[in-house]
């Protein structure tokens, strides 16, 4: 057999000097990007021309790079979604930091996978769910994972509900095995993540009770109790219940030791959705917010919201290690883990979640925890607070404006109210407010409905925020109210 004596390739540069003078400039042009945000409109749309450029063919011969980070720099970056500006308040995202985008270079440059084994990595991510253990007031036994955000961190937690509180081997036999339907509880406030989770985990949605919320938007715990018997009674088998700490429509926390009660005297499964507000435990005077948070069988949260690092990093703790194991442990012979050399070690990532392959996401945490330390953030989520606070008192200090739920938190839903109008009419003004807001550039907004009224609703998780930003955007939503009014009458 001859071999073939044509050169071998790698994708590693010719030129490393070239290479690393564009990462130099790459480097630059972020931190001036970032460091002059604030002059930045903060969404603009997407022209039609450069849409079209997404549609080019596949390219089949090289480009140079150079010219490829040009394509970056003029069509990609000026159309971001706008969540590191200062004035972005949609939904509820994060900002980053610029020495978490560095960490992010070091991940990626290390590039691991972050399944488990005998490496940096596994300790990384070791020592940072330790860390948040601590927070959180679970037990050192207990057990964690980094995933992908709050979404994963919800199925991780179900999926140990699920096969903890069925009566048979879910892993062995399924769902269908089961001799009664398996009944999960929440608020019709809860996440839409825990109804796909309940989907993807095969208990199906018409199993999924959502119990109705007090004026206050916190779950009815009388209705839950009704709830839980009424379907015992009638042959089905509760297994858990969904605390929320921090609703993403209002902010609202659940009374978490209520349902913890319930929990331990019906024997369920205590689950807390606490994707942004239970973070509010990193400051000391807020702790008391999230009191119960402690007694939760899996909390679900993530750091890429309030806690500002950059996407992707949620969090899933488990109480159980022993059972958060055999919920997800499979080990073929291709990954036997070993007692030397890489494959050894005695914690693997791929034993407690779905992924097998995992990029390095603790180490951006692992390092900006360390370089800002807790009390930075704690401090921070404080600020943001006190700014939702600043938020509801322009609100209420304006004559066309009127705030829709109780400001518990971070979250203000408010529309703009000129009067005599009805709802579908006030409904109809506040949407197009909200859309010209946005395209104006002055700021992003989300919107929500609550009780049948459309709010504009700010989410401040914004770790560069100022009042002024907050000043000038209530201005903004005044003038475009008054000159669109006389049109929604």
């Amino acid at each position: 057999m001859e071999l073939n004596k044509s050169a071998e390739e790698t994708l590693d540069p010719q030129n490393w000097d070239k290479m690393r003078q564009l990462g130099h400039r790459m480097l630059d042009d972020m931190f001036d990007y970032l460091q002059s945000i604030r002059e930045e409109k903060t969404w603009v749309p997407i022209p039609d021309n450069v849409k079209s450029g997404f549609k080019q063919p596949v390219p089949y011969s090289p480009q140079d790079m150079s010219e490829v980070y040009e394509d970056f720099v003029n069509f990609i970056l000026p159309y971001k979604e706008g969540n590191i500006h200062p004035r972005f308040w949609g939904w509820v995202e994060g900002t980053g930091t610029p020495f978490g985008m560095l960490a992010e270079l070091l991940a990626s440059g290390v590039n691991p996978n972050a399944a488990g084994g005998e490496n940096s990595a596994t300790y990384v991510e070791n020592q940072v769910i330790d860390w948040f253990k601590g927070i959180f007031d679970f037990p050192a036994e207990s057990s964690g994972i980094i995933v992908s955000g709050g979404s994963m961190a919800n199925l991780v937690g179900l999926t140990v509900a699920r096969n903890i509180k069925a009566d048979v081997n879910i892993r062995e036999k399924g769902v269908l095995s089961t001799d009664k339907p398996l009944i999960v509880y929440g608020s019709t406030e809860m996440h839409s993540s825990l109804q796909k989770a309940i989907e993807l985990l095969g208990l199906g949605n018409n199993n999924l009770r959502r119990i109705s919320v007090e004026d206050d938007f916190k779950i009815n715990l009388n209705e839950l109790k009704e709830q839980i018997e009424y379907d015992k009674k009638h042959g089905c088998h509760p297994i858990c219940v969904i605390g929320n700490a921090g609703t993403t429509n209002t902010g609202a926390i659940d009374d978490l030791n209520a349902l913890a009660d319930i929990c331990e005297v019906k024997d369920l499964w205590f689950h807390i959705d606490g994707a942004f507000g239970s973070l509010v435990a990193l400051n000391s005077s807020l702790k008391k917010l999230v009191s119960g948070i402690e007694r939760a069988d899996s909390l679900a949260f993530d750091f890429h919201k309030w806690m500002y690092l950059q996407y992707e990093a949620g969090c899933t703790l488990i109480r159980s290690k022993s059972e958060h194991f055999k919920s997800f442990t499979l080990t073929p012979d291709y990954m036997i883990h070993g007692t030397r050399g890489p494959a050894g070690g005695d914690y693997w990532f791929s034993d407690f979640g779905v992924e097998l392959s995992r990029g390095f996401r603790a180490l951006k945490i692992w390092m900006c925890i360390k370089h800002q330390g807790i009390d930075k953030f704690g401090r921070m989520i404080k600020q943001n607070i006190d700014q939702a606070k600043y938020l509801e008192y322009l609100i209420n200090g304006s004559s066309n404006l009127e705030i829709l739920s109780p400001v518990s938190l971070n979250v203000v839903c408010f529309r703009f109210d000129p009067g005599n109008r009805t709802t579908e009419s006030l409904n109809s003004l506040n949407e197009e407010i909200l859309l010209q807001l946005q395209e104006s550039g002055v700021a992003v907004l989300s919107s929500t409905i609550l009780h049948s009224k459309y709010a504009l609703r700010a989410a401040i998780t914004n770790q560069r925020t100022i009042r002024a930003d907050l000043d000038m955007t209530v201005k903004k939503i005044v003038e475009i109210g008054d000159v669109l009014k006389n049109d929604f009458k």
